[in-house]
């Protein structure tokens, strides 16, 4: 008798649960809506300076968290907690990170700024960045890579450089562009 009343108990619990789910799912098709889940990305303003010496800190691995990663109009930033935020890029600006390399490079896109690692670390590069009209931008900097093996650019938006990159007598030249939606990692510059 006692099984009995457990086998019925539990028809009654999926029937009643089939039903619930069942009129669920209709509402949202009568309705045309779609539910939507939740998410706990806070979108955060902060001062360009501000902004600017964050990125380096994910950059230089100073800062934590369990992921960062940079696109062409916004950073975003996932901490361990689950929490993420998102930042907006200055409007007259455009963030690029060049991972010159000899032997070895990785294909990527958007900048993971705490996932992606260059062949070179810490070492001195002189860099030459001319616009499309022939307007250096920087005439052969002396920049040093960071420990991520990248070497970060703010540039003016919406433009073409030509970018030359020297280490040790070799070089490297490329073609980059600051529209919205280029790429902010360019791991294809090898030294020769």
């Amino acid at each position: 008798m006692r099984n009995k009343v457990l086998v019925a108990a539990g028809i009654v619990f999926v029937i009643a649960m089939g039903t619930y789910m069942l009129a669920g799912t209709n509402d949202s098709k009568e309705t045309g809506k779609s539910e939507s889940v939740e998410t706990d990305v806070q979108s955060v303003k902060m001062d360009t300076q501000g902004l600017k010496q964050m990125v380096r800190s994910y950059s230089m691995r100073t800062a934590k968290a369990e992921s960062a990663s940079i696109s062409s109009t916004q950073l975003m930033v996932k901490e361990s907690d689950g929490k993420s935020a998102t930042y907006a890029l200055p409007a007259d600006e455009f963030f690029v990170s060049i991972a010159p390399y000899l032997n070895q490079t990785h294909p990527c896109a958007t900048h993971s700024l705490t996932g992606c690692q260059g062949e070179m670390t810490e070492e001195k590069f002189n860099i030459s960045v001319k616009d499309a009209d022939g307007k250096v931008i920087m005439d052969n900097e002396t920049v040093k890579s960071q420990p991520n093996g990248f070497i970060d650019l703010w540039l003016p938006r919406d433009q073409t450089y030509q970018v030359t990159i020297e280490h040790d007598g070799k070089q490297a030249e490329s073609e980059i562009s600051t529209f919205e939606k280029d790429d902010t990692c360019v791991t294809t510059m090898q030294l020769g």
